[in-house]
C-alpha cells in the first residue's frame, strides 16, 4: 500500500509555530447539521477550543451572527453576495453598543480564503463539491483538516492526494472516523477488508418497484440520523453509502474489491475492519456526530464526554444485513464510477445533486434520482487518461448538471 490520506498511526504535527493553548479552529458550513454540532462541542469544551472564523452561506443570517458572538470570532465568511447585507446587519443587532462586530468576507470564495488563514484545524462541514476549494486550500496552508465535506475528497481525489500530506486529515463522517478508530488495532498491511455500514435508509427491504411512488416527505424521515435535506436522500437511495465507499478507498487506499457495505439499521455500529488474521474491530456508539465531529477537532486527543454512550444494563438486539443492490443500485454504480477515476466521481456527484434537487420539487421520481445518474455517467464515457486538473473537474461538474437537469426536465414532460 502507498501512504493514506487518513492514516490514524501517522500524526499531523499542525502548524508550526502554533502556541500551547485552546486550539484555534474555523468552521466551514457553520449554520449546517455538521456544522451547529461543530458548535456545541466548542461552547461544552472552552477551554480546549477557539473558533477564530465561521463560513457560511448567508441564508440564515440570525444564527451565523448568534453563533458568532458567542464564539468571539474574527472572521465571518459569507458565500452568497446577496446575503451580506442581512448578515452584517444581524451582526450589529447581535453585538452591542461599541462592541466590534467581525470582520465579513464575501462572495463564493470567502471560505477558500478562511480556510487558507491562520488556525490550527479546518472543519469542512460544507455540503457539496463547493467545498473542494476551502480543501485543498486548509491542505496547502498546512492546516490540519476535519474533514466532512466528503464530496471534495471524491469529485478532487487526485487534487487532494497531491497537497495532503500522511496524517493532516482527519475523517469526521461517523463511517470513516469508524475506520479510522478500528484501524488502530494493526498495521497497515494486515488490513483484509473494510466494512463500511449502512442503516439502510427509511426503505430498506422494499423492491425497486416498491420505491416507485416514494415522495420527498418520506425520504426525509430518516429512522436514526437528523442530517440535511440533500444528504438525508441520498441516504434514502444510498448515494451516501456509494460515495462514502469512494471516500473510503481514496483515504485509507484500499483497493474497491477490499471494501465492502453491510446493512446495519441501528446505526450502533459505525463501520469496522476485517484483519488479515480473521479479527474484525468495530467501533460503536449511539448515532449522535458530536463524537467523531470532536475527534476531528481534537485529534489526536479525545475529548471528554463528546458525545452518548450506550446503556448496557439494558437489552438491544443489532441485526447486520447484505446489501440489496437490486433495490438500491446506487452503490454499485459508485464502486464503478470510483474505479473508472478520473473525472467519472465529479459527474456521479454533481448529477446526483440536480437529481436530488428535481426530486425535492417534484419533477423527478425517487426511482429516477439513481437511473439519471447512471445515464449521465454512461453518457460521460470513460475517462480520458490525462492528469486531472481542478478546471477538468470544473467542466465536468457543469455538463452533468446540465445534462441531468436536461434529462429530468424530459421526464417531466413525459409523465405530464
Amino acid at each position: 500500500m502507498t501512504e493514506s490520506l487518513a492514516d490514524p498511526h501517522v500524526r499531523h504535527p499542525g502548524p508550526a509555530g502554533v502556541p500551547e493553548g485552546p486550539r484555534d479552529i474555523v468552521i466551514l458550513g457553520s449554520t449546517g447539521s455538521i456544522g451547529t454540532q461543530a458548535v456545541d462541542v466548542v461552547l461544552s469544551n472552552p477551554g480546549r477550543f477557539r473558533v477564530t472564523g465561521l463560513s457560511a452561506a448567508g441564508s440564515r443570517p440570525a444564527l451565523l451572527a448568534g453563533q458568532a458572538h458567542r464564539l468571539q470570532v474574527r472572521t465571518v465568511a459569507v458565500a452568497r453576495e446577496d446575503r451580506v447585507g442581512q448578515v452584517r446587519q444581524a451582526l450589529r443587532a447581535e453585538y452591542g453598543v461599541g462592541e466590534p462586530i467581525p470582520e465579513v468576507l464575501a462572495g463564493p470564495d470567502a471560505a477558500t480564503e478562511l480556510a487558507a488563514g491562520e488556525c490550527h484545524t479546518v472543519l469542512n462541514g460544507i455540503t457539496g463539491s463547493i467545498g473542494l476549494a476551502p480543501t485543498l486550500a486548509a491542505l496547502e496552508s498546512g492546516r490540519t483538516l476535519a474533514l466532512a465535506n466528503k464530496e471534495s475528497l471524491i469529485v478532487g481525489g487526485p487534487l487532494v492526494k497531491a497537497v495532503a500530506r500522511p496524517g493532516q486529515i482527519v475523517p469526521v463522517d461517523s463511517e470513516h472516523s469508524a475506520l479510522f478508530q478500528a484501524l488502530l488495532g494493526g498495521a497497515r498491511g494486515e488490513v483484509r477488508k473494510l466494512l463500511v455500514t449502512a442503516s439502510g435508509g427509511p426503505f430498506r427491504g422494499r423492491t425497486k418497484a416498491e420505491l416507485a411512488d416514494v415522495t420527498p416527505d418520506e425520504a426525509l424521515a430518516h429512522p436514526t440520523w437528523d442530517m440535511g435535506p440533500v444528504i438525508t436522500v441520498n441516504s434514502a437511495t444510498l448515494v451516501n453509502k456509494g460515495l462514502e465507499v469512494i471516500e473510503a478507498h481514496l483515504l485509507y487506499d484500499v483497493p474497491f474489491e477490499r471494501i465492502e457495505v453491510v446493512v446495519h439499521p441501528q446505526s450502533a455500529v459505525h463501520s469496522m475492519v476485517e484483519f488479515t488474521d480473521g479479527s474484525t474491530l468495530a467501533q460503536c456508539g449511539p448515532p449522535d456526530m458530536r463524537l467523531p465531529i470532536a475527534l476531528g477537532m481534537g485529534w489526536p486527543e479525545r475529548v471528554p464526554d463528546a458525545g452518548p454512550v450506550f446503556d448496557w444494563s439494558k437489552a438491544m438486539s443489532w441485526e447486520f444485513l447484505p446489501l440489496d443492490a437490486g433495490a438500491f443500485p446506487a452503490v454499485p454504480l459508485a464502486f464503478r464510477v470510483g474505479r473508472l477515476g478520473g473525472t467519472a466521481p465529479a459527474v456521479y456527484n454533481a448529477a446526483n445533486e440536480e437529481c436530488v434537487e428535481a426530486f425535492l420539487s417534484g419533477r423527478l421520481p425517487f426511482s429516477g434520482i439513481v437511473d439519471t445518474v447512471a445515464a449521465v455517467v454512461e453518457e460521460h464515457g470513460e475517462p480520458r487518461g490525462t492528469a486531472l486538473t481542478l478546471a477538468d473537474v470544473l467542466d465536468a461538474e457543469t455538463w452533468a448538471r446540465a445534462r441531468a437537469r436536461e434529462l429530468a426536465t424530459a421526464a417531466a414532460e413525459a409523465r405530464a
